[in-house]
């Protein structure tokens, strides 16, 4: 029994030592970047908001973003209930976003599948302090044919 104690406590020494060495690591600094927008039906395809018009759940927004490292990273997200995508990332704050674009790709709604607006996409530069959110402007989807009301 005695000899086993000194490679246990052999191990155990090189366990404690390790777990000093992780914690005094430095490690990087992590940050956090967040983009989130909505997407529109405009029933009246007047390209202003108004109450006869509706969010669309699950239509499809692409996001494409260049760090600081010089990585192109390409985001695909769906909308809410709400008419809501977000994008979120956690990496060191050396990779974080510098600049991105956001496009719509698609709506699914049976009747709002032309897009409203003329852009392809919003482009932007990604300023924001880790934990806070970039807000692009709402993509707008119009039917084909607006209700005679709009008229």
């Amino acid at each position: 029994m005695a000899a086993a104690a000194g490679p246990l406590r052999r191990a155990l020494f090189v366990l404690a030592v390790l777990a000093l060495l992780l914690v005094a690591a430095p490690a990087a600094e992590a940050w956090t970047g967040e983009i989130r927008g909505h997407v529109v039906c405009d029933v009246c395809g007047d390209a202003a908001i108004g109450p006869e018009d509706h969010v669309l759940e699950g239509a499809e927004v692409a996001v494409l973003c260049i760090t600081r490292s010089g990585e192109v990273i390409n985001y695909q997200a769906f909308t809410n209930s709400k008419g809501v995508y977000t994008v979120a990332e956690t990496m060191p704050e050396s990779d974080r976003w510098e600049s991105c674009l956001a496009r719509p790709i698609s709506s699914f709604h049976q009747h709002c599948t032309r897009r409203g607006d003329t852009h392809s996409g919003v482009k932007f530069t990604y300023s924001k302090p880790s934990g806070n959110s970039h807000t692009v402007k709402t993509f707008l989807y119009k039917p084909a044919n607006a209700p005679l009301y709009c008229s």
